[in-house]
């Protein structure tokens, strides 16, 4: 009785094991494929309702691929550039100024687009520098529907970064660059801001500047940080998520992790994090911070999400920026 009791036990394991793989398998497809298809995406975990988070439990996320709006006020000349992900589609603009300081090239986040980035490269360039706003692979008008939340992403960083430096030494023009006459700052958002940290840790470009808006710490702790979002606890799914999305997309997700970049990354780095931030916590981005090697600073925005910085405080987010970057 006893051994048919312990089968019975062992076989409802392994059913229930082989569920929570199946339903992590069809998330994690979700979470870094985007649906050719119009309409809204999921609302964020925290915006949810009980009966919804049921329903997406059942159906997984809509995710559509990201769309572009409107294009700047400015005037931009819309680029191609080749990534190791396909063909990447930027939005690329000069100063009024004759004489540029140098260029910003700007990263989105995650289900994001070049378009939402509008506002801070007209910032950048009524300070003087060119601008570049790149759809990254799978957002946009960019190649593809997939995203790994800031691993490949990082490849399409070095390719805009070695793009840059190629045509200041073809043109003669100061866009950036060492060695190429001007100066180069990396801005980054979110997964945006991760795929930075890992194209100069491992792929080995150097900026003249970094300016990273929330990126969370690791993988794993962003999957626990959505689910507390939600108020559901994360193990094991959490994992499985992380683990399931790493085999689909052909990386170890678990190594995907941002206080790790830190520590190789010796360019100047401005850190900046809002305190209600419900995906970053304040653990990721002391570590991340602690980790910097080289000179960095740092700006906390109090009772702000993840959300861009300048909605809340427009003069703050400013002063932060322009400060950094007459350094």
């Amino acid at each position: 009785m006893k051994k048919r009791y312990r089968r019975r036990l062992l076989i409802f394991f392994l059913v229930g094991f082989a569920a929570m793989n199946a339903v992590a398998f069809f998330h994690a497809w979700r979470f870094t494929h985007f649906a050719n298809e119009p309409g809204q995406r999921s609302p964020n975990p925290e915006q949810l309702s009980s009966g919804q988070k049921l329903c997406l439990l059942l159906t997984g996320i809509r995710n559509p691929k990201p769309q572009n709006g409107p294009k700047p006020g400015f005037p931009v000349e819309t680029v191609t550039i080749n990534s190791p992900n396909g063909p990447l589609e930027a939005w690329y603009a000069t100063p009024d100024s004759s004489q540029a300081r140098g260029t910003v090239a700007l990263f989105h986040g995650y289900t994001s687009s070049k378009s939402h980035l509008t506002h801070e490269a007209g910032y950048f360039r009524r300070l003087g520098y060119n601008v570049l706003l790149a759809d990254q692979a799978g957002n946009g008008n960019s190649a593809g529907f997939r995203t790994t939340v800031g691993y490949r992403e990082a490849d399409d960083v070095a390719a805009i970064f070695h793009w840059l430096q190629d045509s200041a030494k073809s043109s003669g023009s100061p866009l950036l660059g060492r060695g190429a006459g001007g100066e180069v700052i990396l801005y980054g958002v979110s997964m945006g801001a991760v795929a930075v940290l890992r194209a100069e840790a491992e792929l080995g470009i150097r900026p003249t500047a970094n300016i990273l808006e929330c990126p969370y710490g690791n993988m794993r702790q962003t999957a626990y940080n959505r689910f507390a979002s939600m108020h559901v606890p994360g193990f094991p799914m959490a994992d499985l998520l992380v683990f399931w999305g790493g085999v689909q997309n052909g990386f170890w997700a678990f190594g995907l992790n941002a206080e790790h970049y830190a520590s190789q990354i010796h360019t100047p780095t401005l850190l900046l994090w809002g305190t209600a931030d419900p995906r970053v916590t304040r653990a990721e981005t002391d570590a991340i911070f602690a980790h910097l090697a080289g000179p960095k600073a740092r700006h906390d925005f109090p009772g702000v999400g993840h959300e861009p910085y300048w909605h809340r405080y427009p003069a703050d987010w400013e002063q932060q920026t322009r400060a950094f970057l007459s350094r």
